[in-house]
């Protein structure tokens, strides 16, 4: 194409052989997932001493605990001696250690190798070294994030970097507080469906007036099929007749006590790769993270956070139900949708993908980006 040429209309996609093929989703899990910062648990999904959680990250198990001193470890939950799960459990609490249900090596909270028959008499096994293996952790949103990369890329750089490209600076985002906010209601989607389909939906609003009639009601603007991250900062603006962000547009609660004049009626949707959405409103927060557990099959757990106060008033219980059904409608409606593409992804008639139209340029981009990962 020469420069007098302009861009064509339609913009190729991904081929369908990147949502199906296993060893191509293997190579996504060591070249993404196993090395950028992942969002794994809510820091209040453990909130006491020896209060613990497993999730898969790539291809590893990774055990997420608290310690004596209130801190947060994480570790590969693999036990230093013959290769056991450590923990086989999804969520738990131990006293004061992790015991290998295989043959006992037992570790502290810090993951230090305390306990093994016969391991006094071995004085040459360094305690330490032969611990559990630690993981890079940050906590920033209420959320623990994890990198089991030896190397880990800049937090600043790549998850922040993610929201001052959409939002233009981080201050707009931590006016919503969200690190105290508290969970008000938390789904667990499993969909089959690949990683990518679901971050494509999510990037666009082109499908929105088709099968979103409640949410085009209360973002009307979502109708025409602009993106929903259309330019930095954009927000989406409710309609004139809505009075919150709940399923039929009732009044919802009052405004999260940092949001700004030009924040209030709008909505933010911002995509922190590789499986992280935030959704922003005037009165809480809805998180997904995203969990891809095989080449056609994606957990998606979801967040709705409200103000402490919200959440512990019995008598906001209707209104939290109209709030979080609002978000659950959308999901359940896309997801179904990206489980309608997933059989498509293997056809003949997609082996060279499809098209974008140019509403669609965000899923060019992160195309681009993931493309470029592997």
């Amino acid at each position: 194409m020469t420069a007098l040429e302009p861009e064509p209309t339609l913009l190729k996609t991904l081929g369908g052989h990147t949502y199906v093929d296993p060893a191509y989703f293997a190579v996504e899990q060591e070249k993404i997932f196993e090395e950028m910062w992942f969002c794994a648990i809510r820091s209040d999904d453990i909130p006491e001493m020896g209060n613990f959680r497993t999730v898969q990250i790539g291809r590893e198990s990774v055990l997420i605990s608290r310690n004596r001193k209130g801190g947060i470890r994480a570790f590969f939950n693999v036990c230093r001696h013959r290769g056991a799960l450590v923990c086989t459990e999804a969520s738990g609490t131990v006293k004061r250690n992790f015991q290998c249900p295989y043959h006992a090596w037992t570790y502290d909270l810090d993951g230090k190798l305390i306990a093994a028959p016969n391991l006094i008499n071995m004085p040459d096994v360094d305690r330490t070294e032969f611990g559990l293996r630690a993981v890079h952790v940050r906590e920033w949103l209420g959320y623990v994030w994890v990198c089991i990369a030896d190397d880990p890329p800049s937090f600043e750089d790549s998850v922040q970097g993610d929201v001052r490209e959409r939002l233009g600076t981080i201050g707009k985002i931590d006016s919503y507080d969200t690190g105290k906010l508290a969970l008000g209601r938390r789904i667990t989607y499993d969909v089959k469906a690949n990683w990518k389909l679901i971050v494509e939906n999510f990037m666009e609003c082109y499908h929105c007036a088709t099968i979103h009639p409640e949410l085009t009601e209360v973002l009307p603007e979502f109708a025409d099929g602009l993106a929903a991250q259309t330019y930095v900062g954009h927000g989406a603006e409710f309609g004139e007749e809505i009075l919150g962000f709940t399923v039929d547009g009732s009044a919802g609660f009052e405004a999260l006590g940092g949001v700004e004049e030009d924040q209030d009626r709008r909505y933010y949707a911002i995509t922190i790769r590789p499986t992280v959405f935030v959704n922003l409103v005037p009165d809480h927060v809805i998180i997904h993270r995203m969990f891809p557990m095989a080449v056609d099959r994606t957990v998606v757990e979801c967040d709705w956070l409200y103000a402490p106060g919200v959440v512990a008033d019995p008598a906001n219980a209707e209104t939290m139900n109209r709030s979080v059904e609002l978000f659950h409608r959308v999901n359940q409606q896309d997801f179904d949708a990206c489980e309608r593409c997933q059989p498509a992804m293997s056809s003949r008639m997609y082996s060279d993908g499809g098209v974008l139209v140019p509403s669609e340029h965000h899923i060019r981009e992160f195309h681009e980006w993931a493309a470029s990962r592997m």
